[in-house]
């Protein structure tokens, strides 16, 4: 149960981030999001509410570059608290014109598991600098153009233009980082549109798969279901996970500063 409580903390971020790290490269000029956004995410594995995930973006300079500052922060709650305390934080910084990560950091705290990782990315020589806060050590990873870590993928997806235009059935494939060991490839899958219950009434989402190689965590390889709101936003409001053992879902419960009109109701 420990393992299963930890992994799907950092999926939830991980895979509502990976649906976007391929369609970076045709974005239009209006962003549809904006300084202050900020979005909450209920977890629940099984009958236990076992976690909440926030993400909250705003303006900063960096390296004397205005940038977004993109933060997420994921801990369980509750019982599962008790059973596995997960204090996570994960934060972007990337072009407020191009979206691509200038720094990315992984600061986590699972269960006495840590690990403190700060990526610096390079676009002009596609090289991406990884430093261990925690040892010192210091590893360099070639990637192709394009790539994102999981924080700013996120927000690539939502001002990707033809994302309207996705016929069901349709498959991307992208690359993203998240670890200092390699880069990771995923496939996606539109399956449709759908009007979904939500905290916020019956909205109209994009519906999504993920595909995931089948394994000791997920029962198959389109285990994974995620829904974004289909509209000038495109704010993430459900996602479901079969696992081996249960089943997860994660739907936003709260949120703030959308830059555009929602079907999403408080």
């Amino acid at each position: 149960m420990k393992r299963l409580l930890k992994k799907p903390l950092v999926l939830l971020i991980a895979l509502f981030a990976a649906l976007a790290s391929t369609l970076l490269q045709a974005q239009t000029p209006e962003l549809p999001f904006k300084n202050g956004e900020w979005l909450r995410f209920k977890v629940k594995y099984g009958i236990f509410n076992a976690s909440i995930a926030t993400l909250a973006l705003k303006e900063e300079m960096y390296n004397g570059e205005k940038v977004y500052h993109a933060v997420g922060k994921g801990s369980t709650t509750g019982l599962a608290r008790v059973f596995f305390r997960v204090d996570d934080t994960y934060e972007s910084y990337f072009g407020i014109a191009d979206g691509k990560p200038r720094l990315f950091v992984r600061n986590i705290y699972e269960g006495g598991y840590t690990k403190h990782l700060k990526m610096y990315f390079n676009h002009s020589t596609n090289k991406v600098k990884i430093k261990n806060m925690e040892n010192g050590k210091e590893t360099e990873i070639d990637f192709q153009p394009g790539l994102q870590d999981v924080i700013s993928a996120f927000y690539a997806l939502r001002h990707y233009p033809d994302i309207d235009q996705m016929k069901a059935g349709q498959q991307l494939t992208l690359d993203m980082i998240f670890d200092d060991d390699e880069v990771y490839k995923f496939k996606l899958k539109l399956l449709g549109r759908e009007s979904l219950k939500t905290h916020f009434g019956t909205v109209n989402t994009l519906k999504f798969c993920p595909l995931v190689q089948d394994g000791r965590v997920f029962k198959e390889e389109e285990s994974i279901t995620m829904w974004i709101t289909d509209d000038k936003n495109k704010v993430p409001v459900k996602l479901k996970a079969s696992l081996r053992v249960g089943s997860l879902v994660a739907e936003l419960d709260g949120f703030n500063n959308l830059k555009s009109e929602s079907n999403l109701k408080k």
